[in-house]
Protein backbone atom coordinates (compact mmCIF):
# COMPACT_ATOMS: atom_id res chain seq x y z
CA UNK A 1 0.00 0.00 0.00
CA UNK A 2 1.18 3.29 -0.98
CA UNK A 3 -0.27 6.84 0.51
CA UNK A 4 -0.24 10.41 -1.44
CA UNK A 5 -2.75 13.46 -0.67
CA UNK A 6 -4.31 15.62 -3.57
CA UNK A 7 -5.82 18.85 -3.11
CA UNK A 8 -8.09 19.99 -6.04
CA UNK A 9 -11.08 22.20 -4.89
CA UNK A 10 -13.65 21.22 -3.01
CA UNK A 11 -12.76 17.63 -0.64
CA UNK A 12 -15.89 16.21 -1.60
CA UNK A 13 -16.15 15.88 -5.13
CA UNK A 14 -12.16 15.02 -5.48
CA UNK A 15 -12.81 12.09 -2.89
CA UNK A 16 -15.75 10.58 -4.71
CA UNK A 17 -13.84 10.93 -8.11
CA UNK A 18 -10.84 8.50 -6.23
CA UNK A 19 -13.35 6.18 -4.63
CA UNK A 20 -14.35 5.25 -8.82
CA UNK A 21 -11.13 4.60 -9.45
CA UNK A 22 -9.82 0.55 -8.63
CA UNK A 23 -7.16 0.34 -6.44
CA UNK A 24 -7.88 3.11 -4.58
CA UNK A 25 -7.79 1.29 -0.83
CA UNK A 26 -9.48 4.24 0.92
CA UNK A 27 -9.40 7.84 1.27
CA UNK A 28 -10.17 10.66 4.14
CA UNK A 29 -11.00 14.01 3.43
CA UNK A 30 -9.31 16.78 5.42
CA UNK A 31 -6.83 19.82 6.15
CA UNK A 32 -3.14 19.65 4.99
CA UNK A 33 -0.09 21.64 5.41
CA UNK A 34 -1.29 24.42 7.23
CA UNK A 35 0.21 25.41 10.50
CA UNK A 36 -2.81 25.52 13.04
CA UNK A 37 -3.47 22.42 15.14
CA UNK A 38 -6.84 20.18 14.21
CA UNK A 39 -8.28 23.24 12.45
CA UNK A 40 -12.04 22.94 12.37
CA UNK A 41 -13.90 23.50 8.56
CA UNK A 42 -14.98 26.77 9.94
CA UNK A 43 -11.29 27.65 10.48
CA UNK A 44 -10.04 26.74 7.22
CA UNK A 45 -12.62 28.51 5.59
CA UNK A 46 -11.68 32.17 7.33
CA UNK A 47 -8.60 31.82 5.73
CA UNK A 48 -6.40 32.01 8.90
CA UNK A 49 -4.77 28.44 9.02
CA UNK A 50 -3.17 27.98 5.81
CA UNK A 51 -4.99 24.32 5.25
CA UNK A 52 -6.33 23.52 1.64
CA UNK A 53 -8.69 21.01 1.69
CA UNK A 54 -7.59 17.89 0.27
CA UNK A 55 -8.01 14.15 0.09
CA UNK A 56 -5.54 11.25 1.67
CA UNK A 57 -5.18 8.30 -0.26
CA UNK A 58 -3.81 5.05 0.67
CA UNK A 59 -4.11 2.51 -2.74
CA UNK A 60 -2.65 -0.36 -3.94
CA UNK A 61 0.73 0.09 -6.34
CA UNK A 62 -0.08 -3.17 -7.89
CA UNK A 63 -3.73 -2.34 -9.31
CA UNK A 64 -2.76 1.39 -9.97
CA UNK A 65 0.47 3.37 -10.49
CA UNK A 66 1.10 6.56 -8.96
CA UNK A 67 1.17 7.73 -12.72
CA UNK A 68 -2.16 6.61 -13.46
CA UNK A 69 -3.45 8.21 -10.12
CA UNK A 70 -1.32 11.60 -10.89
CA UNK A 71 -2.86 11.44 -14.80
CA UNK A 72 -6.28 10.90 -13.00
CA UNK A 73 -5.95 14.24 -11.06
CA UNK A 74 -4.75 16.34 -13.60
CA UNK A 75 -8.21 15.31 -15.31
CA UNK A 76 -9.70 17.09 -13.14
CA UNK A 77 -8.07 20.10 -11.65
CA UNK A 78 -7.20 23.29 -13.23
CA UNK A 79 -3.57 23.44 -12.06
CA UNK A 80 -3.23 27.09 -13.75
CA UNK A 81 -5.53 28.43 -11.53
CA UNK A 82 -4.94 30.08 -7.99
CA UNK A 83 -7.07 29.48 -5.03
CA UNK A 84 -9.84 28.41 -7.11
CA UNK A 85 -11.78 25.47 -9.00
CA UNK A 86 -14.68 25.78 -10.36
CA UNK A 87 -16.60 28.07 -8.13
CA UNK A 88 -15.01 27.80 -5.08
CA UNK A 89 -12.30 30.41 -4.51
CA UNK A 90 -10.16 31.00 -1.36
CA UNK A 91 -6.58 29.34 -0.02
CA UNK A 92 -8.00 26.46 0.72
CA UNK A 93 -9.18 25.56 -2.78
CA UNK A 94 -5.89 25.61 -3.95
CA UNK A 95 -4.77 22.51 -6.31
CA UNK A 96 -1.90 20.45 -4.47
CA UNK A 97 -0.09 17.34 -4.66
CA UNK A 98 1.54 15.98 -1.09
CA UNK A 99 3.94 12.99 -0.92
CA UNK A 100 4.46 10.94 2.08
CA UNK A 101 6.78 9.31 0.29
CA UNK A 102 9.93 11.39 -1.24
CA UNK A 103 10.76 8.68 -4.14
CA UNK A 104 7.35 9.34 -5.41
CA UNK A 105 9.06 13.08 -5.86
CA UNK A 106 10.50 12.60 -9.12
CA UNK A 107 7.34 10.91 -10.71
CA UNK A 108 5.33 14.05 -9.80
CA UNK A 109 7.45 16.46 -11.10
CA UNK A 110 7.90 14.44 -14.28
CA UNK A 111 3.83 14.36 -14.55
CA UNK A 112 3.80 17.92 -14.18
CA UNK A 113 5.74 18.49 -16.84
CA UNK A 114 3.94 16.66 -19.20
CA UNK A 115 0.97 18.34 -17.81
CA UNK A 116 2.64 21.45 -18.40
CA UNK A 117 2.61 20.78 -22.52
CA UNK A 118 -1.23 21.64 -22.02
CA UNK A 119 -0.94 24.84 -21.07
CA UNK A 120 -0.04 28.52 -21.66
CA UNK A 121 -0.21 29.40 -18.73
CA UNK A 122 2.31 27.91 -16.08
CA UNK A 123 0.96 25.40 -13.69
CA UNK A 124 0.29 26.93 -9.69
CA UNK A 125 -0.49 23.27 -8.15
CA UNK A 126 2.05 22.93 -5.12
CA UNK A 127 3.88 19.60 -4.88
CA UNK A 128 5.47 19.44 -1.24
CA UNK A 129 6.07 16.86 1.03
CA UNK A 130 2.60 16.31 3.24
CA UNK A 131 3.47 18.04 6.28
CA UNK A 132 0.64 18.09 8.61
CA UNK A 133 -3.14 16.27 7.75
CA UNK A 134 -5.80 16.57 10.00
CA UNK A 135 -9.01 14.43 9.28
CA UNK A 136 -11.76 16.70 9.02
CA UNK A 137 -15.13 16.35 10.42
CA UNK A 138 -17.20 13.25 10.17
CA UNK A 139 -19.81 14.74 8.10
CA UNK A 140 -17.41 15.39 5.86
CA UNK A 141 -16.07 12.29 5.32
CA UNK A 142 -17.99 10.39 2.08
CA UNK A 143 -20.36 13.72 2.26
CA UNK A 144 -21.34 12.85 -1.45
CA UNK A 145 -22.17 9.09 -1.22
CA UNK A 146 -24.62 10.27 2.37
CA UNK A 147 -25.72 13.08 0.40
CA UNK A 148 -25.59 12.30 -3.66
CA UNK A 149 -26.98 15.57 -4.98
CA UNK A 150 -24.72 17.87 -2.62
CA UNK A 151 -22.62 20.11 -4.15
CA UNK A 152 -19.45 18.55 -6.58
CA UNK A 153 -17.58 21.25 -9.11
CA UNK A 154 -16.02 17.75 -10.44
CA UNK A 155 -18.38 16.47 -13.24
CA UNK A 156 -19.12 12.81 -11.51
CA UNK A 157 -22.25 12.28 -13.51
CA UNK A 158 -19.95 12.16 -16.70
CA UNK A 159 -16.77 10.50 -15.21
CA UNK A 160 -18.70 7.32 -14.25
CA UNK A 161 -20.64 6.96 -17.57
CA UNK A 162 -16.90 6.89 -19.11
CA UNK A 163 -15.48 4.78 -16.26
CA UNK A 164 -18.29 2.22 -17.01
CA UNK A 165 -17.79 2.31 -20.95
CA UNK A 166 -14.21 1.24 -20.51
Amino acid sequence: MKEIVFAGGCFWGVEAYFKLIDGVISSTVGYANGHTTNPTYEEVCSKKTGHTEACYLSYDENKISLIELLKAYWAIVDPTVLNRQGPDVGEQYRTGIYFIDSEDLDIINASKLEEQKKYSAPIVTEIQPLIKFWNAEAYHQDYLEKNPYGYCHIPLDELRRKMNKS
